[in-house]
């Protein structure tokens, strides 16, 4: 974290307040700070621990520290980061050799990470708010300057299998298009976008079910599942990007859990890039290591852990569960009154009363450790996962410190990229940039799921289309 000391004018802007109203807290000894000569300085790490504490807000949008010089003579690839989050995605790439210069979070917990950790960036809050000339000139670039990199997960609920999925028609779907405008508008050499699994089936305009079937025309394009993706590739292409993507599972990635998102990563010269390299296999295939493991993740942290509890009642099941072990383990008088009315419920309810395999990855960790549905405790003691564990599951750095209440961290570390699949990312791209031969594994599986790469995929949307062309035209024939 840099030390740089900044003045009572700068340290208003962050603060909203007035430059008079800041000097007078250095008076007071309030701030801490230095006065040299007739100037007050204050060590910009003191300021924002200073507006955490206290009912000073950090400023909407904060411009980046570094100099234009400064961010030329790194000579790293330039990032721009939208939908941050705690920056899972971007540590990775970091670690692969980009330098992130500025990130665009709305999340006030999510910005106080943010500032924690990279007080020296940029940071924007709403990206409606903002053009592609204001984002340049807030990230200390030139008109010329060249960005390499813009990466992003815009909000995936409009996406999301558990959710209502009305993709582009949500609020937030909405905020997906904008962040399409900004890569067009900036023309980053790359694009990438991350999502959930959703997004490949969602469509871009939702019909309502008692508006289907018989008597009713057929889904067109906009209304068939995959109509969303399939806007956003048209765009992308549209532009002159290339594009390629696939569902990868981050345990292929060194990731001790298996978490699986929508990778679409965008090339402006028009090249799709090949998929990500996996470096690990679920069965040693393809001669990789096996699969990290949920032991291998959190051996070394200290016995004393911050996290929430599992009300009592629910421990008098966990007490019968061994490492591994979920509700079906029980007894069955037990099953049906640990669920109650959930037990007669269709699916497969694996989230109920779910320990954790200590020799296998984690499950996809989720933003609340303790929800009935969606349990993740410990393999052998009786509490959810710690705030340290679920660190350690999405391979943040210990000293990485997550902002806010207990709840505020739990959700921004359950919602991050893991940092493995961010290197993953970032390594492709640079051995793209630099020229060098990617290793490709043939037929290797990167998810569970098939027609989940654009070839495949895009061959089945059009498939679809194509019977649902015939279709219609079957039953204009005979309605003749």
């Amino acid at each position: 974290m840099s030390d740089q000391l900044i003045d009572s004018k700068k340290a208003a802007k962050i603060l909203k307040i007035t430059p008079q109203q800041v000097r007078n807290l250095c008076r007071d000894q309030r701030l801490k700070a230095e006065q040299v000569g007739g100037t007050w300085v204050i060590n910009k790490t003191d300021l924002y621990s200073f507006a955490e504490q206290s009912k000073y807000t950090v400023a909407e949008d904060q411009p980046t520290y570094l100099t234009h010089k400064e961010i030329i003579q790194r000579k790293k690839p330039i990032a721009l980061s939208f939908f941050s989050g705690a920056m899972g995605m971007d540590i990775g790439l970091e670690q692969a050799g980009f330098q992130t210069i500025l990130a665009c979070e709305i999340d006030k917990a999510c910005r106080k990470t943010i500032h924690r950790n990279k007080p020296e960036i940029a940071l924007i809050g709403d990206i409606n708010a903002h053009t592609g000339e204001e984002i340049r000139k807030i990230a200390g670039l030139d008109k010329t300057d060249e960005i390499d990199l813009i990466v992003g997960g815009p909000p995936c609920q409009a996406f999301s299998t558990a959710g209502k999925r009305l993709g582009f028609e949500d609020d937030r779907g909405n905020v997906f298009l904008t962040f399409l405008e900004r890569i067009i508008e900036l023309r980053p050499k790359y694009a990438v976008i991350e999502n959930v699994r959703g997004i490949l089936s969602v469509p871009l305009k939702h019909r309502p079910h008692d508006k289907r079937g018989k008597g009713f025309p057929e889904l067109n394009a906009d209304e068939e599942k995959g109509g969303a993706l399939k806007h956003i590739l048209t765009i992308l292409k549209g532009s002159g990007y290339g594009v390629s993507f696939n569902l990868y599972n981050s345990a292929n990635f060194g990731t001790p859990q298996k978490r699986e998102r929508v990778i679409i990563i965008c090339s402006r010269d028009g090249q799709k890039l090949p998929y990500l390299v996996p470096t690990h296999s679920q069965d040693c295939s393809f001669g990789l290591p096996k699969w990290r493991t949920f032991r291998e993740a959190v051996t070394g942290l200290p016995k004393k852990q911050n996290g929430i509890s599992f009300p009592e009642k629910r421990l008098k099941y966990y007490r019968l569960l061994k490492p591994g072990q979920y509700w079906k383990h029980l007894p069955l008088e037990l099953q049906k009154e640990a669920l109650g009315a959930s037990y007669h419920t269709n699916g497969g309810k694996t989230g109920f009363l779910r320990r954790l395999a200590w020799d296998d990855p984690s499950p996809t960790l989720v933003t609340h450790p303790a929800m009935p549905a969606t349990d993740l405790a410990h393999p052998t003691e009786d509490r959810p996962l710690s705030i340290e564990e679920y660190k350690r599951i999405q391979e943040f750095p210990d000293d990485w410190i997550i902002e806010g209440t207990m709840s505020d961290q739990y959700r921004q570390i359950g919602n991050a990229v893991p940092v493995k699949l961010g290197y993953a990312v970032g390594k492709l791209l640079i051995d793209h940039m630099k020229g060098r031969k990617l290793k490709s594994y043939e037929g290797f599986k990167f998810s569970r799921y098939d027609n989940t790469n654009e070839k495949t995929w895009e061959n089945d949307f059009d498939k679809r289309m194509r019977k649902s062309a015939n279709t219609s035209q079957m039953e204009f024939i005979f309605s003749e």
